[in-house]
């Protein structure tokens, strides 16, 4: 009961905090941990009504495996060879998302996967306990594989 209370008292002593927790809205740290994605409504309505970006990346390396500074790292697993050059940082990793009834899921997006070049169908909700689950799949959801990001405050 007490931890309830603390919680309760935590989230109204914070302008916004409740707002945004309850929202898929905000910086997420990938479950690999490399890399902090924002997503944030799509600038173009015609991208969808979700979008997701690299905004950092944690100890980017190059493909020769040696560490490079997060600004200088570049998509050099992309199977297009014009689009290995560009920077990881800004890059938009998720779009075509549109809102589920639910208002906490949004559903029908894409992903593209820099650690493998690939691009995925995706599912996003938000858990109970504040955590982002990210369903990527090719067909069905059921072949698809489930991961966990957490919040960047």
């Amino acid at each position: 009961m007490k931890k309830a209370l603390v919680a309760v008292a935590l989230a109204t002593a914070i302008p916004g905090a409740s707002a945004q927790q309850a929202s898929v809205m905000g910086v997420w740290l990938t479950q690999s941990g490399l890399a902090h994605v924002r997503l944030a409504p799509c600038a173009q309505a015609a991208t969808g009504a979700l979008c997701g970006t690299v905004v950092g990346l944690v100890n980017p390396k190059g493909p020769n495996g040696a560490p490079v500074a997060p600004d200088a790292a570049t998509d050099y697993r992309n199977p297009d060879p014009a689009q290995r050059t560009r920077k990881v940082i800004g890059m938009p990793i998720m779009w075509g998302f549109k809102p589920s009834t639910d208002g906490r899921s949004f559903e029908d997006g894409k992903i593209y996967n820099g650690e493998n070049g690939k691009v995925y169908s995706a599912n996003v909700s938000l858990e109970t306990d504040g955590r982002l689950r990210l369903r990527g799949f090719v067909g069905n959801p059921i072949f698809g594989e489930t991961q966990y990001w957490t919040r960047v405050n």
